[in-house]
């Protein structure tokens, strides 16, 4: 009876989930002004149950805009500022001695790390010992501290923050690192009209806020859902295929993507359809989600570079050879 109850509850939020997903998107969009696609590609890697990676210039807005999706979702958000000094204990936590009638005893202390939503804004300027420290969260949603293992509360997602600008005294993440990631995002800058807004918007004695408009119960089954979404055998086939183009010899790409990256377009494709109303997976999905799975994925050689030939101008040459 509690399994039927539980499909009827699902069915019920498959239905809703177009709708929801709009109604989510106009709340956010109370604060966060234009980049519908950075929005719509966070909560992507969300349904997914994966980690996100923003590349973007100073400024554009992505604590902002992850805070007020944590709003939104009604998730406990947090910040993580990375610096060269930062230690792996202060993300995961540590142990503290703690008196209580006068017998001293050893305490867990919980760090930023045990959130819904973790914001690791700059995360090329920690260390690799404490970069490595989010290796565990990312890829088993729990920490260890001495002996003792914590399991994070679900959901659990990750967004990692960039700066393509500022490269002195940065770590760059190894390419171990890199592939724990579903989604690479760039966020551009506004255009002249959503500029325009920001300015008039957070010029005014009032600041915009938001309503939940997703509790985590509902965050849950609409992940179990996007793994549900169906799709074609051609489709599927073409995603792989996508992938092995970027492992066959090319002049402009030193390593391919892993298996990895197939997995992580097809259910980027999912997540994407299921938020856009639809209960199938379209060709427009996989070539939309190739990029964001692909660009962190994919080495270029150094003929590449010279040319000044970006990876999503290979991602666009393998996606029209293998139309």
């Amino acid at each position: 009876m509690a399994s039927e109850m539980n499909s009827r509850d699902l069915s019920q939020t498959y239905k809703m989930a177009g709708d929801m997903f709009v109604t989510l998107f106009n709340e956010i969009g109370k604060v966060v002004v234009g980049q519908a696609d950075t929005v719509e590609q966070i909560a992507i890697a969300i349904l997914c149950n994966g980690h996100a990676l923003i590349e973007s210039n100073p400024g554009l807005g992505k604590t902002l805009t992850i805070s007020t999706i944590s709003k939104a979702m009604d998730l406990n958000f947090s910040r993580i500022q990375c610096t060269p000094d930062l230690m792996p204990a202060d993300i995961t936590g540590t142990q503290i001695i703690e008196e209580s009638g006068g017998h001293k005893e050893f305490k867990f202390e919980p760090g930023p790390i045990f959130a819904n939503i973790v914001l690791a804004d700059e995360i090329n300027r920690a260390s690799p010992k404490t970069q490595s420290s989010l290796l565990e969260a990312m890829q088993e949603k729990q920490i260890t501290v001495g002996n003792d293992t914590y399991i994070l509360e679900q959901p659990f997602f990750i967004l990692a923050t960039q700066n393509p600008i500022e490269m002195e005294g940065t770590f760059p993440l190894p390419e171990a690192q890199l592939d724990r990631f579903l989604l690479k995002i760039l966020v551009d800058y506004p255009s002249y009209e959503d500029e325009i807004e920001i300015v008039n918007r957070y010029t005014k004695s009032i600041t915009p806020s938001v309503n939940k408009v997703v509790n985590k119960n509902t965050l849950l089954d609409l992940q179990r859902l996007t793994r549900d979404v169906p799709v074609a055998d051609d489709i599927r086939n073409r995603a792989i295929q996508i992938v092995m183009a970027t492992r066959i010899g090319s002049e402009f790409i030193e390593y391919g993507a892993s298996p990895r990256a197939s997995i992580g377009i097809i259910l980027a494709a999912k997540a994407r359809a299921l938020i856009r109303g639809r209960n199938y997976v379209s060709a427009e999905d996989i070539d939309a989600m190739a990029y964001p799975v692909l660009r962190h994925r994919i080495m270029l050689t150094f003929e590449a570079e010279r040319r000044g030939i970006t990876t999503d101008q290979v991602i666009k040459s393998i996606l029209e050879k293998t139309k």
